[in-house]
């Protein structure tokens, strides 16, 4: 085993449950590792817990990485310390970039330009139809979307991301555990495509202040941020201000004023947050190399109500971007035959235009 390997995840297990020591120990020293070998009161100095003073010191945590280094082998996984070509050059900029990272997936996709998705845990239609259209044309252009792996908006940019490109979900666990649980199944694709990642070792559980730690590597990641419905002191603002931080460009979806999930975004909007009103508007705000990219390729514009067809027209009338109808309801509406309702909104939700929720209920894609 590599030597320098096994010294970054010891300095990792050291520093995972506390990244504040991390600025310190990258402005003290040219070589982070150095700080192995520093005495045990520097290191209470640095910051460092007193377990992980006695871990640094006995030895303890260089036993940990071989075995740690071992159970990610036989999982699949991989492991990119600071100094490894491999080690996204976003995430070095940052003021507390994590020593180790675990990857689970395509490592490479770390390094290629991203935009983050991040929103509330209990989205309305309206925010889960925005998150999954904004993730899907993104990811369709070339660009990689990150997120949490949260219920709610996190998932929902995964899946759009997913019908057309790859993503990227930065873990709040240990690459072994999936939270929540019913996302196990949403992991293996994402991994399959995409890249799982995580500054914590296997077996770190879902603690409630890993997340708001998690969130500096979401933005961490990205060259820009988008914010989908935000409740005022959700831990999406808390992303937000991370990513402002870290000179990452910041952007909300505007939300109904009478929404308590839209007055976070409205707020960031106020505060000169530039709107996300489509998916130009983020492409607008990433450099020019990735921006000229991102226009040249990818999906076809959507197409206009004027090209469609008459019962299509109807039915795209009918439905709206922030709310579902259902089936029986959009037959009333439009007056179509059901059998070639289905047909119609079949058709309609392959080619982008509308989206389908379970129970047969529909809205329309931004």
């Amino acid at each position: 085993m590599n030597g320098r390997r096994l010294d970054w995840i010891a300095l990792s297990l050291a520093t995972a449950e506390s990244p504040k020591s991390i600025p310190r120990i990258l402005s003290r020293f040219a070589d982070p590792l150095d700080v192995l070998h520093d005495p045990e009161e520097n290191l209470r100095v640095l910051g460092f817990s007193e377990e992980a003073v006695e871990g640094l010191s006995s030895g303890r945590f260089r036993k940990m990485a071989v075995k740690e280094e071992e159970r990610l082998n036989r999982l699949g996984g991989r492991i990119v310390s600071y100094e490894d070509q491999a080690y996204p050059g976003l995430l070095k900029q940052i003021f507390d970039p994590p020593f180790v990272l675990y990857g689970l997936g395509r490592i490479e996709t770390l390094n290629e330009p991203a935009v983050g998705i991040v929103g509330s845990r209990g989205p309305t239609a309206y925010g889960r139809g925005a998150a999954h259209s904004l993730a899907r044309e993104l990811a369709g252009r070339g660009l990689v979307v990150a997120s949490g792996l949260a219920e709610g908006i996190d998932t929902c940019a995964h899946l759009g991301a997913l019908d057309s490109g790859r993503t990227i979900a930065v873990l709040g666990t240990g690459l072994d555990i999936v939270y929540p649980r019913q996302n196990r199944g949403l992991t293996k694709k994402i991994a399959a495509s995409g890249c799982l990642v995580t500054e914590f070792p296997l077996g770190a559980r879902p603690r409630g202040h890993h997340f708001p730690q998690r969130n500096r590597l979401i933005s961490g990641l990205c060259l820009a941020l988008i914010v989908v419905e935000a409740s005022p002191k959700s831990g999406s603002l808390i992303t937000a201000r991370l990513a402002l931080e870290q000179n990452r460009e910041v952007l909300a979806v505007p939300g109904n004023i009478t929404s308590e999930l839209s007055r976070g975004t409205n707020e960031l909007i106020q505060a000169g947050a530039k709107p996300a009103t489509c998916w130009q508007d983020v492409i607008e705000e990433l450099p020019a190399e990735v921006r000229n990219r991102a226009w040249a390729a990818g999906r076809t514009e959507p197409e206009r109500p004027s090209s469609l067809g008459r019962e299509e027209r109807r039915v795209l009338g009918c439905l709206r971007p922030d709310g579902l109808i259902h089936i029986d309801e959009i037959a009333v509406r439009t007056d179509v035959p059901l059998p070639n309702l289905l047909a119609v909104l079949l058709d309609m939700e392959l080619r982008g235009l509308v989206r389908q929720s379970p129970g047969k209920f529909y809205q329309r894609s931004l």
